[in-house]
This record gives structure tokens, sequence and C-alpha cells, in this order.
């Protein structure tokens, strides 16, 4: 089993400074390998179809539309599903939350959480971007949250690779970019989430 994550928006809770609303983190995963390799590959075929360079990196905040719904309806089709947690920042309480890392840690062991009774042996890919203290210290924390102390192995490992060559972790940048467009008040904000309706298994609103 392959897991991937991403996220969107910002952990800082500065609301009249610049920082986001909502902290979105995204859970996809492919449950047969063999899926994964043909995601894979249609996303690498659906760069060609668009006219985009071989390592041109899909991210859904620096796409139009147009090709925002190409993407998504191109993999649509193959066998993976999603979980997402949408922080919702103006609600939280308690100092905890002010500390960046460990406010993205926690929701990311949310988001594990939910996807819990769903994950088997998983190997865990996260995108290598930031810190990599920080990234090591985060699969560290994922294992012992998730993992039970009788030998349960929800997640097997946790890898760290660079979204611009990996075009899985794009996918995940792609499917939280659909999910936090559909908690704006923009013209499409429900366009790109519905054609991933069927993939979606729980998107969690906390606190309410």
């Amino acid at each position: 089993m392959l897991v991937f994550i991403d996220e969107s928006g910002d952990p800082g809770l500065k609301l009249n400074a610049g920082s986001s609303d909502y902290f979105i983190v995204t859970l996809v995963a492919f449950e047969d390998n063999e899926e994964a390799l043909a995601a894979d590959q249609r996303i690498e075929a659906l760069k060609g179809e668009l006219g985009l360079p071989p390592e041109f990196e899909f991210k859904f905040n620096k796409l139009k539309g147009d090709n925002r719904e190409a993407f998504l309806s191109a993999v649509a089709g193959h066998g993976w599903f999603y979980f997402s947690i949408v922080i919702n920042k103006r609600k939280l309480t308690g100092p905890g939350f002010r500390f960046k890392e460990s406010f993205y840690k926690y929701t990311c062991g949310l988001v594990f959480e939910n996807a819990k009774p769903h994950l088997d042996q998983a190997t865990v890919v996260i995108d290598g971007s930031g810190s990599r203290e920080f990234r090591r210290q985060l699969g560290s924390y994922l294992r012992k949250r998730v993992n039970e102390p009788s030998g349960s192995r929800f997640i097997r490992k946790v890898k760290v690779q660079d979204s611009r060559k990996n075009n899985l972790v794009q996918l995940a940048d792609m499917v939280c970019g659909a999910v936090a467009r559909s908690y704006t008040r923009k013209d499409d904000a429900q366009r790109y989430r519905r054609l991933i309706a069927h993939r979606e298994i729980y998107v969690q609103f906390w606190p309410k």
C-alpha cells in the first residue's frame, strides 16, 4: 500500500496578518501498487497531451482551471481514495497550536487516525521540501501515533521524496487543492472536488 500526503494553507495563526483561515492535510492512498503505477503513467502522459515539458510539476495553485480539471479527470478513473482534514483555525484554542511544527504533526496525526481502518503496512511518502530533521520527526511521530503496541503496523515506513520528481505526491497536492478550493467563495469552488467525489472517503472539518 502506498500513501502520499500534502497540505494546503499554512499552520500559522496570524489570521489578520496573512495566515490562511484553514489548514488542510490530505492523504491519498493506493491499495494496489499496479494502480499507483498506472496513475503515475497517466499523469506523465497528460503532460504531453497538454503540451507541457516532462519535468513539469502539477501544483493546484499554479494551474489554470482547465488544466486542473484535465488533471483530476485523468486520474479519477484509477484506484485510489483520499481523506482530508480541514482545520478551522479561527476556532482553535490552547497554546500548543501556536507552534507550527507541532500543529502540523498533530494535523497529520488526525488525518491518519481517520484513515487508520483503511491502512495496512503502508509506505507513506512525504514531500521533501522543508527541514529534513522535521520530516524525520514527522515520520517517527506518525509511526508512534498510528501503529499499535500489539504489533499492528498500519504504517510500515515513511519516505521523503521531492514532489518535482514524484507524480503521485503531485496528485496529493492537486486533491488537497481541490478540497481547499471547495471551502472558498470563488465561482469554481465546487468544480474540482466534484470530479473526484467518488474517491473521497471522509473530509473532516474541525473544530466546527
